[in-house]
């Protein structure tokens, strides 16, 4: 594609470095962009998706805690058609030479740690993206709006209603599209665009915004360039959006998919979401099996009843167990007559025989609101038979019996993470 006498080549970078802190136990061992959603997918596909379909066949993964999971997932990236001899995905973690070394200390310093990397790509624009919101974008119409109205920066943004802003990043600007401010999750404002964490910069001027190595992207970047008076522009995005990087978060945009009339159609045809497909058997609905408004992911096994939830692959809900308003990482297994309610439950998850997780209890301690009134537990976690797990409440990864005095885990307890290596000391 040419305009005006030059190419536009476009490099993506999607942020996956996060560590994940208001996700708890789910994020203790994986990147928020790692996190399964959907039944099959993980929520870095929508940002890998959305280049595939946007035509991008350059993009770079910055990611940083934990991203053994990431790496795996993502492989040679054939799954996103970007296992390309010309172009490519690549994983760029921190790294150590003899004139530099540490972790990157913010979004601003992970561009800034590969800057040497993004040169040799010779872009002339940079599309920076985060890799942890769920939403089905097509780039090409930001790109073309960028250059269309001379900008030197686009921000994404998305209107939010006013109870959700102190959640997000915050812009304001004028009736031409021109931002004139950036406020960082405050209490009260005028604002009603949230950024979306979605920016194209023109490299040649992010590159030299990065000679002083900044930190954050927002702070030590986008706000000196508005001071500066350079061309920022706001451009408006209506369709579906989520950030998931909370408990809460999550879980909403997670049963939002099962609901009668799903904002976000994972089975749209025409914007699908690609991943890396697990090689399992078809889901085995026994006879007295009870499925309502979930979504079950290939090779689970129900021969209880499930009601608005979501099943990865491998679950086995046993005979007589109830799953509602839940949602189930693959391979756990739901004995018998055990119920699971309101509760994110992580990978190897194994629910005894009678237990209940997610029994609702008295008015829950100040202090666990992070939890949204759920019951979360952490991957290879066990719940003893017959065992009360009471919401709000979390059991860390690895949990045991042990962790169930008299066989009750009470609202507002907070079971750290057990790591295997503890067990051989």
């Amino acid at each position: 594609m040419e305009e005006a006498g030059r190419v536009r080549k476009v490099l993506g970078l999607v942020l996956s470095g996060g560590t994940g802190e208001r996700l708890g136990a789910l994020s203790a061992e994986r990147a928020v962009s790692a996190l399964p959603f959907g039944g099959k997918y993980r929520v870095i596909d929508f940002a890998l998706s959305n280049c595939c379909h946007s035509g991008l066949d350059l993009v770079g993964v910055l990611a940083q805690h934990a991203p053994a999971s990431l790496n795996d997932h993502i492989g040679a990236g054939r799954s996103w058609d970007l296992d390309r001899r010309s172009g490519g995905i690549f994983i760029l973690q921190p790294y150590q030479t003899r004139s530099h070394a540490g972790w990157y200390r913010g979004t601003a310093d992970a561009i800034t740690q590969n800057t040497d990397w993004i040169s040799e790509q010779d872009p002339r624009l940079v599309l920076v993206l985060s890799g942890d919101h769920v939403y089905r974008m097509d780039y090409r119409a930001l790109l073309d709006a960028h250059d269309r109205r001379g900008a030197r920066v686009t921000v994404a943004v998305t209107p939010v209603p006013s109870s959700e802003s102190a959640r997000f990043g915050m812009v304001s600007h004028d009736g031409d599209g021109r931002v004139t401010a950036i406020e960082e999750k405050p209490r009260t404002t005028h604002a009603t665009h949230a950024n979306m964490g979605v920016y194209v910069f023109e490299w040649a001027l992010l590159k030299e915004m990065l000679r002083v190595r900044p930190v954050d992207l927002v702070l030590d970047v986008l706000r000196p360039l508005l001071e500066a008076g350079e061309r920022v522009n706001a451009h408006t995005f209506d369709g579906y959006w989520e950030d998931v990087g909370t408990v809460a978060s999550y879980y909403r945009a997670s049963l939002d998919l099962v609901r009668p009339h799903a904002r976000l159609a994972l089975h749209d045809p025409r914007w699908p979401i690609l991943t890396r497909d697990e090689e399992r058997m078809p889901a085995l609905i026994r006879e007295a099996a009870s499925i309502t408004d979930s979504l079950i992911a290939n090779g689970c096994r129900i021969e209880g009843t499930v009601e608005r939830s979501v099943l990865f692959a491998g679950v086995h809900v046993g005979a007589g167990a109830h799953v509602t308003d839940s949602v189930v990482f693959a391979d756990t297994r739901i004995e018998p007559r055990a119920r699971v309610d309101r509760s994110i439950l992580d990978k190897y998850v194994r629910i005894g025989e009678g237990a209940i997780v997610g029994e609702e209890a008295g008015a829950p301690p100040e202090g666990i609101e992070w939890l949204a009134g759920l019951c979360v537990i952490g991957k290879d976690s066990w719940v003893p038979p017959g065992g009360r797990m009471q919401r709000p409440s979390q059991l860390g990864v690895g949990g045991r019996y042990e962790d169930f005095r008299d066989g009750v885990l009470p609202p507002g307890a907070q079971v750290k993470d057990r790591h295997w290596y503890e067990e051989i000391r």
